[in-house]
């Protein structure tokens, strides 16, 4: 399935960095985490300006101290992992390479310094830290919901970007350069900002015709945000109904963090990796009452 025999060295290394059933496996976890955050506070203090002209070297030299540190874990990750491929095109080994990429592009690029931030994502391991199994089954419900939901977003997102140029065109008719609509791609602007009814009043229509439209922008706007919402909710609810049937076994793959398997299933369909899923979770106990 994908799978390579590890040595009894990257089995051990493998069940302290991936796993969290053991003491070893949480300790690693959370001192990651605390390291994680502390990276983060030293990127937000460097973006203060006062702190940054008085400290700016050290804050830097902790953060090449941190980059080094989270490309040695990423690198241990790869080594001790039985799927290597699957831990890399996971969302955490997308997330883990991200949040060290940054600082290598800031020698070349400063500029692109502050999207260190991105590290926070990696706060995402709190799920399997604590354990939240059902917190981080919803969490990839969610994801994979989107996923198979992308085609009907995709084309209900044409149809809107269709109706704010049809909205931009009408108002730049309507009300034109004299009212502050100097231009369609404008006009387009305040379509989308009416809307999503943000509203930063920066253009405002003058002209009766003018704010009849701006009202029927409002509208849309609010008869438009349902739509994303009933698409994703009906898919979510037929998750749910199959899931309280049964059909899905109720454990994420430690891997790839996927969910979605069979009851009966040993490797998880999604990267092939095992999921060494644990009697209690396979087997729940039963209510005899």
């Amino acid at each position: 399935m994908n799978e390579r025999i590890q040595t009894p060295r990257q089995k051990q290394v493998y069940d302290v960095i991936f796993g969290t059933e053991t003491l070893s496996g949480r300790a690693f976890d959370i001192l990651l985490l605390v390291a994680i955050l502390a990276s983060v506070a030293v990127i937000m203090l460097d973006s203060i300006p006062t702190m940054h002209s008085a400290s700016g070297g050290l804050f830097w030299r902790i953060e090449v101290f941190f980059t080094v540190l989270f490309t040695a874990e990423y690198i241990t990750r790869i080594w001790c992992s039985a799927n290597r491929s699957a831990y890399m095109r996971s969302m955490f080994g997308i997330v883990d390479l991200l949040s060290i990429l940054p600082t290598y592009i800031a020698f070349f690029v400063p500029e692109a310094a502050p999207l260190l931030v991105v590290r926070l994502l990696r706060m995402l391991r709190i799920f399997r830290i604590l354990r939240l199994l059902e917190l981080l089954t919803e969490f990839t419900n969610i994801l994979d919901v989107m996923k198979r939901s992308a085609k009907s977003i995709f084309v209900f997102f044409s149809l809107v970007i269709i109706v704010t140029i049809i909205f931009g065109c009408l108002i730049y008719v309507l009300e034109g350069p004299e009212h502050g609509f100097t231009s369609i791609p404008l006009s387009i602007y305040w379509a989308i900002v009416t809307i999503t009814t943000v509203g930063y009043g920066d253009v405002v229509p003058q002209t009766v015709a003018g704010r009849a439209i701006s009202a029927m922008g409002m509208l849309t706007g609010y008869a438009i945000i349902a739509v994303p919402s009933a698409i994703m909710t009906t898919k979510l609810w037929q998750d749910i109904m199959e899931r309280q049937e049964g059909r899905w076994l109720h454990w994420n793959c430690p891997q790839c963090a996927q969910g979605g398997h069979a009851k009966d299933a040993d490797y998880c369909k999604h990267c092939g990796s095992s999921l060494d899923v644990p009697e209690e979770i396979r087997h729940p106990p039963t209510d005899t009452r």
